[in-house]
């Protein structure tokens, strides 16, 4: 009986030690687990620099959750959708700051481009030189911008876009959960383009800021959230 006692003493004492052990290794290995993951899944579409992660208790690493992921990529290629992929895949990191020196978003290429998400909220911006808007544009369409606030963009837009010849002023902005643009004026006012959709993210706004200099070019901002 004794010796029963005495084993159920140590068992009692080195159980908990057990735990506490197993725990700070799970501290110092899941997190470098989970930034090498993130690593390849982002490294598909280009060069990843970094990736670190952080989460208390790392265990909940396990269920896919962590407090926050911060990657720097030197340069990615994907389409909107593949980019969407990533972010519902991150859906249970509560902080995610991501910086891109040049991304390739479809036929657009951007650069400086950063990713902030908090919760389920989005904020997306990046900047592209004039040259690479104008390439990214339907062949023949030319588009300025006016000027941007309150979540939308305005701009004129030359080249029969909405099938007018001659230059049209309109605005791009959010419209249930879609990025579309449309006319201003009364006869085309109607007319509605969808520039991104997708069931999984919710476009809340746009913004818009001319740059100066021998690099002219834009500063564009989206403000999203997931579903």
């Amino acid at each position: 009986m004794w010796r029963e006692n005495a084993w159920a003493r140590r068992v009692a004492i080195g159980l908990p030690a057990l735990i506490l052990v197993l725990l700070a290794l799970a501290q110092l290995v899941l997190p470098s687990i989970a930034a090498d993951r993130i690593s390849s899944r982002v490294g598909r579409y280009g060069h990843v620099d970094s990736v670190s992660v952080s989460a208390w208790p790392a265990v909940e690493l396990l269920w896919g959750h962590a407090d926050s992921v911060k990657v720097h990529a030197r340069a990615l290629r994907m389409s909107p959708a593949q980019s969407v992929d990533l972010l519902a895949q991150g859906r249970g990191v509560s902080r995610i700051d991501a910086r891109v020196d040049e991304l390739r978003e479809g036929s657009l290429r951007l650069t400086d481009a950063t990713l902030r998400k908090r919760g389920s909220a989005l904020h997306a911006q990046g900047t592209v030189s004039a040259a690479d808007a104008a390439a990214a544009l339907p062949a023949g369409v030319g588009v300025s911008l006016i000027g941007s606030r309150g979540g939308a963009v305005e701009v004129r837009v030359t080249g029969g876009l909405f099938g007018v010849g001659a230059a049209v002023d309109a605005v791009a902005q959010a419209g249930e959960g879609r990025l579309i643009v449309h006319p201003t004026g009364v006869l085309l006012g109607a007319l509605r383009l969808t520039l991104f959709a997708d069931p999984r993210i919710a476009v809340e706004g746009v913004e818009a800021g001319a740059l100066g200099g021998a690099e002219a070019g834009y500063r564009l901002g989206m403000s999203a959230s997931l579903r």
